[in-house]
């Protein structure tokens, strides 16, 4: 969200973490760190003084959001078990029936986050990607085109 925020706010220039923590109801403290990181990252650069801020690095369109979340240290992952791993997160070590299941959803969230851009989440290009319509999305244009 914050760097959405940033890609969004910051083209006229620097954008200070506080006026990104109040638009989005983020703890200002968190997003510290996190722009710790991002910044170690290289995906945003910092403009010390008055007037100062955060910037992105580099191009909104160029920025996937896998790449933030990889910068903070958070991992995409839909198990317990340690990744690569042959040890399960059962009391016996073992892996769960669901394991690989599981597994495989982590990497298709790694996937398609890599596949979109903080210009596509700008832009709201995002939902109706996947080709899947939700019933009610499918429902709206017929009942319009009812009318």
């Amino acid at each position: 969200m914050a760097m959405v925020d940033l890609a969004s706010a910051g083209r006229t220039g620097p954008i200070a973490l506080a006026d990104i923590a109040e638009r989005q109801e983020i703890s200002l403290s968190y997003l510290e760190q996190l722009f710790a990181k991002l910044r170690k990252g290289g995906l945003v650069k910092s403009v010390r003084g008055p007037g100062g801020g955060y910037l992105l690095a580099h191009p909104a369109d160029a920025m996937r959001i896998s790449d933030i979340i990889l910068a903070v240290d958070e991992p995409i992952r839909a198990t317990r078990c340690a990744a690569g791993s042959p040890a399960g997160c059962r009391t016996n070590r073992g892996r769960c029936l669901t394991h690989d299941l599981w597994e495989e959803l982590g990497n298709q969230i790694h996937l398609y986050l890599s596949s979109v851009t903080v210009a596509d989440v700008c832009e709201r290009r995002v939902l109706g990607s996947s080709h899947v319509m939700l019933p009610d999305a499918v429902s709206e244009p017929r009942a319009a085109a009812a009318e």
